[in-house]
């Protein structure tokens, strides 16, 4: 499918790309590059590239396929960098999980000929680096792409193409709506768990053997949320900002109707609440997402 492929960045989601071109062939060849070298060593190790480089430039030199999966924030930095080594005729990818930033961040690195193609693949776990990977990790699931305006069909085809090879069902959005749909649905549920988990470790009354001992389905599933990588849902929050402000509003005002509800002992309304997002589980029972 692609002659040479670097992917920058080799944590869950690139590690598993690259154990997928490898089961399948798919590439002629796979290079990869990352801050710390010890990072590379592990994935050469791991035999997921045939060529490890720290430069990321030296890295894209040749490739038809650059896929970016370091957090967010480093996307400009990136492509200013990697630029002036791309070749013409060469796609641009990424695997995160905000759009808009994407495309504004790193739109204005690329030399004419070179087309960028942003893409979500929806599917991950609580682990990162080059050892959390494997190659059935996108069957199933949903990668979203969100072309910018004007962005070339063949190359849109390609990325799609090459999606539906991993298992995935492919979706094209436009990335402002997808950015407001990940706020809603990823990004605020992060964002609470952290401060949950948080709140319970700040709770003196609680020691950490209470924690442990007592913790039942629902704060374990909030725990597993909270140990995602930090520097990448920083950077998630950060280049989403408005988005996930506009959604966390409206829980603002949610939560405090919530919490009349409860001071003033309205049963009725509670489990009202309760009784209409129950369906919502159940929906997601029946599409098989749980």
């Amino acid at each position: 499918m692609f002659e040479r492929v670097a992917l920058l960045g080799i944590g869950l989601i690139n590690s598993s790309i690259a154990r997928l071109l490898k089961r399948d062939n798919l590439a002629g060849e796979i290079v990869i590059s990352s801050r710390r070298q010890e990072t590379l060593d592990r994935a050469i190790e791991l035999g997921l590239a045939e060529r490890a480089e720290i430069d990321a430039a030296a890295a894209v030199e040749g490739a038809d396929f650059i896929v970016l999966g370091a957090p967010v924030g480093a996307n400009a930095a990136i492509a200013e960098t990697i630029g002036p080594s791309l070749k013409p005729g060469a796609i641009v990818s990424d695997v995160g999980s905000v759009k808009g930033a994407v495309i504004s961040d790193i739109t204005p690195h690329l030399p004419d000929g070179v087309h960028l193609v942003p893409a979500h693949p929806v599917a991950g776990t609580e682990f990162s680096g080059p050892d959390a990977g494997f190659a059935e990790l996108f069957e199933n699931s949903w990668c979203i792409l969100t072309p910018p305006e004007g962005c070339d069909t063949k190359a849109l085809e390609k990325v799609t193409d090459f999606w539906c090879h991993a298992g995935s069902m492919v979706d094209v959005m436009d990335a402002a709506h997808h950015d407001k749909v990940m706020a809603i649905i990823s990004h605020l549920p992060h964002l609470l768990a952290y401060n949950i988990v948080g709140t319970v470790k700040d709770i003196e009354l609680l020691t950490d053997r209470d924690v442990v001992k007592y913790a039942a389905g629902g704060f374990r599933d909030f725990t597993r949320i909270a140990a995602s990588d930090p520097v990448m849902w920083r950077d998630i929050f950060l280049k989403n900002q408005d988005a996930v402000l506009e959604m966390l509003g409206r829980f603002s005002e949610d939560l405090a109707a919530l919490q009349r509800a409860i001071r003033w002992g309205d049963g009725e309304k509670l489990e009202e609440l309760f009784t209409r997002t129950r369906a919502i589980r159940s929906d997601l029972i029946a599409a098989k997402k749980v």
